[in-house]
């Protein structure tokens, strides 16, 4: 298993000769091994560029990101594996051939192909629609089936990116039960943006949350709570004092990102 080392991450964008904008600043953190941790924080605060920059998929403007000691410099299809929020299941494979599509990148032997990518849709309750393809499947089989992907990489890492936030409350409840069973079974390392208060508490073990742009760690809270979570976890007082905490955590930093998106000062009446 990897942990993940962040360092005073800063993420800027603009055009030449233009005042850039500061997305995120001067992140530190580190990210224990087989621990299942949470990015949250209003729009735009930089949780998903941050989330670009552990997997390499773009460079930090200043700062750097370590996996046991070595700085990500480009993606890391060995040790890292990504979620999207997106569905990018190619429509024209099935949900088999999509899973072995990740493994071929990844560069594992073709004769392993088929078992491992078998084995993950086992894991995820999928064996049945092997076979389907995606105009077949609704949208919380269609993230089985992504996260399938990303298990049958085997990497010690899985990065991912509000992976239920276009499905159903309910839908959302199960995958992250479901998720939470892998988690105690597989000892992965998760990193998990999220913008729902309950999904956060009840999947990490710690939630990191981000101040309005530009993005800063404002606090790290610690859920307590060991995988797999039971059903009765979501109900618990336990669950419910850790969101009312996170809520009061952001919401001056919901409020000030409404501010600005409307041009008013911070200081400005709500």
């Amino acid at each position: 298993m990897s942990g993940i080392e962040i360092r005073s991450v800063s993420q800027s964008f603009g055009v030449l000769n233009a005042n850039p904008i500061v997305a995120l600043q001067e992140a530190s953190l580190t990210i224990e091994k087989g621990e299942l941790l949470c990015l949250i924080g209003p729009s735009g605060c930089g949780k998903s560029s941050l989330l670009n920059i552990i997997a390499g998929l773009s460079r930090a403007t200043t700062g750097d990101v370590f996996i046991d000691h070595v700085p990500v410099r480009g993606p890391l299809p060995k040790t890292m594996a990504f979620v999207f929020q997106e569905n990018t299941l190619m429509p024209w494979r099935t949900a088999l051939d999509n899973i072995k599509l990740g493994l071929a990148f990844q560069g594992a032997p073709r004769k392993d192909r088929d078992e491992r990518a078998r084995a993950a849709l086992s894991l995820v309750g999928m064996d049945d629609f092997a076979n389907h393809y995606p105009r077949q499947l609704s949208g919380g089989m269609k993230q089985r089936i992504q996260l399938a992907r990303a298990l049958a990489l085997d990497t010690d890492i899985i990065l991912m990116d509000e992976p239920f936030a276009a499905l159903d409350e309910q839908t959302r409840m199960v995958l992250g039960e479901e998720l939470s069973v892998l988690l105690a079974k597989g000892g992965k390392t998760i990193v998990f943006v999220t913008h729902s208060l309950t999904e956060a508490v009840f999947l990490a073990d710690r939630v990191a949350v981000f101040s309005a742009r530009p993005g800063r760690i404002k606090q790290v809270l610690s859920v307590g709570e060991p995988h797999p979570r039971p059903r009765s976890f979501m109900t618990s007082s336990k669950l419910t004092n850790l969101r009312n905490e996170l809520y009061e955590l952001l919401h001056d930093e919901v409020v000030a990102t409404m501010k600005a998106s409307f041009g008013l000062s911070a200081s400005a009446d709500p």
